[in-house]
């Protein structure tokens, strides 16, 4: 299919996650992350009880919309019951939502929510993978960002307003996604189809007696990016099988976030409270042999347990939390990139060791 100019300025909007608690979850980004709250749930005039209530939170260009369902009857109570918290939306910046929206239906997108105008604000809703949606978002005249309908922007600076600590967080890099087994090429196709993403990576990773098939999808603006990852059952059950079962199917497994300094920002994060998983000494004593740190020493990376790896663009670094989620369904990246654009396959096997390393597992260095 020929591709259009609609979906080639993509950019990642805000991300809404339908949550059990909202006051806990706000916390959390706040105290742990150093996000400030931008927004909150904006009064019905009518005076009628609100379905939900929700609250903006974010910092540099990273935001987040979290929502708590108040009625069985609104979707985001089903999402909960199923799911528990987690991703529900993951809203596109586009120039014109009506035609991104007309356009993505006739390509074969389901459709959720047809265009509709909040005052400077344009919002149309397709459904992506699983029960994660897509709200495409037009910002008439430069509307505020922290501008959505049902929200009411806070006074202060766009983000940053309250947070008790700089932790460096700067804006969202990429989703990881989990797929059930046979489903990763319909999905890599959907993303190809409706809205004019490349595959820019395969490949299969083996580690132990556990593998998996992963495929990165980009936009082309490059601003939005999943990583798709689909369990190989003929082999021992991981933890993509895992995240399959006690998450209720496709979904969000984490997202990542830049840092321009992440030997800072996990220093500052564990101070807050943030626990990150370990790295066996063994994976330092071995990198030599696989790549160099461009930047940070060595040292450093073992101490805080960062891994580091590289392309032909450059190096990246990266950590991941310890999921926090009643079901260990979701957490969160922290990276930082010189120069490397890619996701190699180093990349991708430390991410599945790291994992499995929490779940108690050994790690193949």
């Amino acid at each position: 299919m020929a591709t259009t100019t609609i979906f080639q300025d993509l950019l990642v909007d805000h991300v809404e996650f339908y949550v059990a608690d909202l006051a806990a979850q706000t916390d959390w980004f706040t105290g742990g992350l150093g996000f400030g709250v931008y927004a909150d749930t904006e009064p019905d005039a009518s005076g009628k009880a609100p379905a939900t209530r929700s609250a903006g939170v974010g910092r540099g260009e990273i935001r987040l919309v979290l929502t708590e369902p108040l009625t069985a009857d609104h979707p985001a109570a089903a999402y909960v019951a199923r799911h528990g918290d987690g991703v529900a939306d993951i809203a596109l910046r586009v120039a014109d939502a009506a035609a991104a929206y007309r356009e993505a239906v006739r390509r074969g997108a389901r459709p959720v929510s047809p265009p509709a105008r909040h005052g400077d604000v344009v919002t149309a809703t397709i459904m992506g993978f699983g029960d994660v949606a897509h709200t495409f978002v037009q910002r008439l005249g430069g509307a505020d960002a922290r501008t959505l309908p049902g929200l009411r922007p806070l006074v202060g600076p766009l983000v940053g307003a309250g947070t008790a600590f700089d932790s460096g967080l700067a804006e969202v890099d990429h989703f990881a996604v989990c797929v059930e087994a046979g489903q990763i090429e319909a999905v890599t196709r959907f993303y190809q189809k409706i809205l004019d993403f490349d595959m820019i990576f395969s490949e299969r990773i083996a580690v132990g007696s556990q593998a998996m098939t992963t495929q990165v999808v980009q936009s082309r603006s490059g601003a939005v990016t999943f990583t798709l990852v689909e369990p190989d059952v003929s082999l021992d059950a991981g933890h993509i099988d895992e995240f399959l079962k006690e998450h209720g199917g496709a979904g969000v497994q984490h997202m990542a976030l830049t840092t321009h300094d992440i030997v800072t920002a996990v220093d500052r994060l564990g101070h807050a409270g943030v626990e990150f998983l370990s790295t066996p000494d063994a994976y330092y004593d071995l990198l030599s042999e696989r790549a160099r740190s461009a930047r940070h020493p060595v040292g450093e990376l073992r101490r805080i347990g960062v891994l580091v790896d590289e392309d032909h663009d450059g190096h990246l670094y990266q950590i991941f939390t310890r999921s926090v989620h009643p079901r260990g369904t979701f957490f969160l990246e922290v990276i930082e990139r010189l120069g490397a654009r890619s996701f190699g396959s180093g990349n991708i096997a430390a991410l599945y060791q790291a994992v499995e390393l929490q779940r108690g597992d050994s790690v193949v260095a």
